[in-house]
């Protein structure tokens, strides 16, 4: 008779996940041998028939392949690599928006993510009660939520627009409120991938500048994809090079730099 996993563990096939909101651990995020398998088919309708059938003919394509990679607590890692080389797919199994094939994939802490800024609004509500929910779906207290509500208007700069249907908002006005939204939680492990080219110039410089307070508070812990090595060097410590879906290089971000330029 098999015992009951501890509530923060998820198994699925080979698969394993651990996750919990505790931030004393000495380590933040773990990858030990992860694989994440997508199936290519050649049309929707094949799509659609392999959810009835496994003979349905198909691709199949590894976005991470036998990764492995350590955060420790507190520092900042760039995850560099070309378009297609998996980086994305790594973070989104850290943010739980997808599952490893295979391996272990260990998240410890509350987890903020600057992924896609625009993405879960619901275009019906305004702004101010796409916030409001965003805070009852994490879980804020009254009081946490009567307090980062000003600051997350104050910060998105979209004025009276705050009250009106999202429906009505440009895209770059719906990505202003997610960076607001998803930069004011206070993470103990914060997510970037090409987040910080929001709105105009000034903005933008805004958010790099706000990212830079995150990270010097104590003990956050950032994973930040970027094309940019000059931003990867100004963020972070170490870097990840990461190529067809493996880990090829890991070190100090000089020589993380070093490595994915020359390759």
């Amino acid at each position: 008779m098999s015992s009951k996993l501890p509530s923060n563990v998820t198994r699925m096939g080979d698969a394993t996940v651990i996750r919990d909101e505790d931030a004393s651990t000495p380590v933040a995020v773990r990858f030990d041998h992860v694989t994440k398998q997508y199936k290519l088919f050649k049309n929707d309708k094949l799509r659609l028939l392999s959810t009835f059938s496994k003979r349905i003919p198909h691709d199949t394509v590894n976005a991470s392949d036998d990764l492995s990679f350590e955060v420790r607590r507190g520092s900042a890692l760039a995850l560099l690599g070309d378009n297609g080389a998996g980086k994305s797919t790594a973070l989104k199994m850290i943010t739980g928006v997808c599952f490893p094939t295979s391996g272990t994939v260990e998240v410890h802490g509350r987890v903020s993510a600057l992924l896609e800024l625009s993405a879960g609004f619901d275009m019906k509500l305004s702004g101010m009660e796409n916030i409001d929910m965003r805070c009852q779906l994490w879980g804020l207290s009254k009081d946490e939520s009567e307090r980062l509500i000003p600051e997350i208007v104050e910060f998105s700069e979209l004025g009276k627009y705050i009250d009106q249907p999202m429906r009505t908002y440009s895209s770059g006005m719906r990505a202003r409120l997610g960076f607001a939204f998803a930069s004011s939680i206070r993470p103990d492990i914060l997510v970037v991938d090409e987040a910080l080219s929001v709105g105009d110039r000034k903005f933008a410089a805004k958010c790099k500048s706000r990212v830079r307070s995150i990270i010097a508070k104590e003990n956050v812990t950032v994973l930040f994809v970027t094309h940019s090595t000059g931003m990867a060097k100004e963020f972070c410590e170490h870097g990840i090079v990461i190529q067809k879906g493996k880990a090829m290089f890991s070190g100090d971000i000089e020589d993380a730099i070093t490595y994915y330029t020359s390759s």
